[in-house]
């Protein structure tokens, strides 16, 4: 996973993203697709992210990595 900086994040889609209204967690490829998923584990555990934005991010990023 390469280092995703700001003026790339900029000219993504907001379709790249696992929560594209809000342009958070980022996957333009399958390395951060996979950090989405751990990144998302870890909001929702800590309460910052609801059930339901934690399972669009997972099945997005599990699209992204073919599982």
């Amino acid at each position: 996973m390469g280092v995703l900086k700001a003026a790339r994040r900029n000219k993504l889609k907001d379709s790249s993203f696992g929560l594209p209204g809000e342009r958070k967690y980022p996957m333009p490829d399958k390395g951060h697709a996979a950090n989405a998923k751990g990144r998302a584990a870890q909001m929702l555990k800590r309460g910052v992210i609801s059930h339901s934005s934690y399972d669009k991010i997972v099945a997005k990023a599990n699209r992204k990595l073919g599982e």
